[in-house]
């Protein structure tokens, strides 16, 4: 699913990270590769606030419709 879908407080494994190959760096220079942990803290103003390796980013639901997770292991 992709990760705008994830409730707040919820956590996920990164499955895939799509887009154009210029987008996809962009998201792994964040910290969103494939195997990570990522837990959705909050959403404002469409955006979303994420933990992911030990840091606090924000991004827009569009790039957020790019990573997909699996909330299959929590």
């Amino acid at each position: 699913m992709p990760l705008s879908m994830v409730r707040e407080g919820e956590a996920g494994v990164i499955h895939r990270v799509g887009g154009k190959e210029e987008t996809r760096r962009f998201l792994e220079n964040l910290g969103f590769v494939t195997g990570s942990v990522v837990t959705v803290v909050s959403f404002v103003n469409g955006s979303l606030i994420v933990n992911v390796k030990d840091a606090r980013v924000a991004i827009g639901r569009d790039m957020a419709n790019k990573i997909l997770v699996n909330r299959s292991m929590f």
